[in-house]
Formats: C-alpha cells, structure tokens, sequence
C-alpha cells in the first residue's frame, strides 16, 4: 500500500469515526489501523491523539484508544451546545456579514436544497450519504461564518462533529429529510429577514429532536411540570 501523508490519515479517520465507520465502543489500535494507510503505528497513535482531543475518540493509559459509545446523555449534551453555539454565531452572522454572507448562505442553502429533495425521492439513498453530509455541514458553518469570532467557529466545528457521530449514523433512513427541507429554509428565510429572534427560534426548532426527553435534567423537568 503506498504511504500516505498525515493529513490524509487524519482526514480520512476523522471521517470514518464521525460517520459510524467503527462500532460504538470498539478498541481503535494503531498497530491494525497503521495496515490501512501504509504509515507507522506511532503516525497513527499522534492522529488518534488528536482526534481524542476533539472529543471523536477516547484514550485512557493502559487501556489505549476506543470509540465513544452512543448514550442519551452524550446526544442531548452536544445537541444543546450545538443549538447554543448556532443561535450565537448565526446572530453574529446577522450583524457583521452583510450582503456577501447572506449571498453565500443563498448559494449553500441551494445546494443542500437540491440533494434533500433527491433523498427525498430516492430508495437507496445511500450513495448520497457523503454528499449529504458535506453539503449539510457547509450549509451550517457558512450559517455561522460571519460572527467574527475564530473561537466560536473552531469550538463549533468540534461540536458538530461530536453530533454527528452520536446522532446521523443511527437513522439512515432519512425519515427526517421533509422536516429538514422545510426547517432549513425557515432559517434562511429569517437569516435575510435579519431578524435575530426568529434565527434563534427556528435553529432550536430545526434541532430539538435531537435533545434526549431520557437525559436526567430532561426527564426531572418533565415530572415536575
């Protein structure tokens, strides 16, 4: 196998933990995954390193890397903090990005708008599933582009990965492709409106399945009203 350089090798793995490419709870050990790229098992162990730093695997000494499991409370916590961070950085958006973001926004939200609707109408979606996931995330990166904050955006980005993982391998059947068409463009629709509250409240709406009703705050709220 011809040898690749590092930044593929975390590109290509950061892909495969994100889009349930690994068994929830699996041990990720360098020494087979060093056979996938034709690297050493030290490049490998560094670029797991890194990622278990962004939260998309988990290292413990003595026991070495695993991927994260799947649980409810993991999926509401990076939920809510994707909500939280989306309302921030698309409000920020509204007030600094001006007509060229808005203009970028339209021309991502068309892309997105396109591959939903051929989800929508396809059997086996599958084959779509990478384009999907690329376009979907550009659509809210860009969303949240303008807010002048490169902290925001970098915390983001680990964050709707951590999403990702816990939330888009689960349901490949697209039953929620309707529902995102719609959503989706009710944020844009408020995003060129310029109107702060309505962004606010259509991000929470577009992501609030995805908060746990068997997350213990969640359920305690829920009992005492």
């Amino acid at each position: 196998m011809p040898r690749r350089e590092t930044p593929d090798i975390y590109d290509d793995l950061r892909a495969r933990l994100i889009e349930g490419g690994f068994a929830p709870g699996r041990k990720l050990k360098p020494a087979e995954l060093q056979q996938d790229y034709g690297c050493s098992t030290n490049t490998v162990r560094d670029v797991l390193l890194r990622l278990a730093a962004e939260g998309l695997a988990e290292f413990r000494d003595q026991r070495g890397f695993r991927m994260p499991e799947r649980s409810a409370q993991k999926q509401h916590e990076v939920a809510q903090m994707r909500i939280l961070l989306e309302q921030e950085g698309a409000c920020l958006s509204l007030q600094y990005g001006g007509i060229d973001w808005e203009g970028r926004l339209t021309a991502v939200h068309h892309k997105l708008l396109h591959l939903e609707k051929r989800i929508r109408h396809h059997e086996n979606p599958d084959s779509l599933v990478a384009h999907w996931l690329e376009a979907e995330e550009e659509f809210h990166q860009t969303l949240i582009s303008a807010c002048a904050s490169d902290t925001l955006i970098g915390l983001h980005r680990q964050i709707y990965a951590q999403f990702r993982q816990q939330h888009v391998a689960v349901d490949r059947a697209f039953a929620f492709i309707t529902e995102n068409i719609a959503q989706h463009q009710a944020i844009v629709d408020a995003a060129l409106e310029g109107d702060p509250g309505k962004v606010r409240s259509r991000i929470h709406a577009h992501l609030e399945r995805n908060l746990s009703p068997q997350h213990p705050k969640v359920a305690e709220l829920a009992r005492r009203g």
